[in-house]
C-alpha cells in the first residue's frame, strides 16, 4: 500500500480518537442472483449532510484539520472522508473554491496522477447532485487498493468492455484503456480522455462551454477510465453515485430491496443512466 494510503490510515486513527471521523456501520447483504454486485445495508443513522434540505455549509472551507492527510502545494489537499464505509477513504479537494459541477482542470489531473502513481485504487467523481454528489465543492474520491487486487466488483465486466468481447451496456457511456506511465504523462492522458469522453457523449467542450451540460459519473483505476451520463440520482429508494457503476450498492431504510431482487442491479443502473440514444 502506498504512502498516501498509509498516511490516510494513520490519520484515521487520530481522527477517530478525536471524534472527527464518523465511520458508517454497514453489513454485507447476500441476495441470490445479484452477483457480482456487492450490497451493504446501512446500520448507522443517515448522515446529516444527506438528510438535510436547502443550503448546506461547505465542509471544505475551512476543512477539518483533524481530517487532513496532506497538502499538495497550494492548490489541492488530501482529506479523509468524514463518513467512510471503507477505512482510509480519501478525498482530493481543491484548497480554494471550485465548483463540483464545473470542468475538471489540468491541476486536478496532475494532483490525481501524483497520488495514483503512489497509492493506486478506485477513483470516482460525481459531477453534481443529480449524479450523486453530496457537496458542491470540487472533490474526487479514492478507495485505495492493495497492489494486484481488483479495483471493483465489476472489473471483469469492464475488462470485457475494453476488449470488445461483451455486448454494450444499455446506457450512454465511454470507456478507454489507460496507457501512459509516469505522473506527468498520466495527467495529460487522463485530461485528454476526460475531454474526449465528454465531447463524444455530447456533454460539452471545455473550450466552448462554461460547464458540462448534463450530469455524469467518472470512474478510473490505473488501467481504465469510464464515464457514464446520468439522468437522475435515485430509483426505487436507492441513491446511486459513481460506485453503483463499479458494482457497489448501499441499502438504506428507503431502499426497495424486493424491487432490486426482482428487477436486478443492472436494471437499477439503467434507470438512473441516460439511454443509449440520449433519451431519458
Amino acid at each position: 500500500m502506498g504512502r498516501y494510503a498509509e498516511l490516510g490510515l494513520q490519520q484515521s486513527q487520530r481522527a477517530l480518537s478525536r471524534g472527527a471521523l464518523v465511520p458508517l456501520a454497514t453489513e454485507r447483504v447476500s441476495l441470490p442472483g445479484l452477483e457480482p454486485f456487492v450490497l451493504r445495508r446501512l446500520l448507522s443513522p443517515t448522515p446529516k449532510h444527506l438528510r438535510s434540505a436547502g443550503p448546506k455549509p461547505n465542509p471544505f472551507l475551512p476543512w477539518d484539520r483533524d481530517l487532513e492527510v496532506e497538502r499538495l502545494g497550494s492548490t489541492h489537499l488530501v482529506l479523509l472522508n468524514k463518513y467512510p464505509v471503507q477505512e482510509g477513504h480519501l478525498l482530493l479537494i481543491t484548497q480554494q473554491w471550485k465548483p463540483q459541477a464545473g470542468w475538471l482542470e489540468r491541476g486536478d489531473w496532475e494532483a490525481l496522477a501524483a497520488i495514483d502513481q503512489d497509492s493506486p485504487g478506485l477513483w470516482f467523481f460525481n459531477s453534481c447532485a443529480a449524479a450523486g454528489a453530496s457537496q458542491p465543492h470540487r472533490h474526487l474520491q479514492l478507495l485505495p487498493r492493495e497492489p494486484g487486487s481488483a479495483s471493483c466488483p465489476l472489473q471483469p465486466w469492464i475488462e470485457a468492455q475494453l476488449a470488445g468481447s461483451a455486448s454494450p451496456w444499455p446506457w450512454r457511456y465511454r470507456i478507454s484503456r489507460r496507457r501512459a506511465h509516469g505522473s506527468g504523462q498520466a495527467a495529460a492522458e487522463l485530461e485528454q480522455l476526460y475531454r474526449q469522453h465528454l465531447r463524444e457523449l455530447d456533454l460539452g467542450d471545455q473550450q466552448h462551454d462554461p460547464a458540462p451540460r448534463r450530469p455524469y459519473n467518472l470512474l478510473l483505476d490505473q488501467h481504465w477510465m469510464l464515464t457514464v451520463e446520468r439522468v437522475q440520482e435515485h430509483w426505487a429508494g436507492f441513491s446511486i453515485n459513481a460506485l453503483g457503476f463499479a458494482g457497489y450498492l448501499l441499502i438504506t431504510e428507503r431502499s426497495e430491496s424486493a424491487w432490486l431482487q426482482q428487477q436486478g442491479p443492472w436494471a437499477l443502473l439503467q434507470a438512473v443512466a441516460a439511454a443509449p440514444d440520449g433519451r431519458a
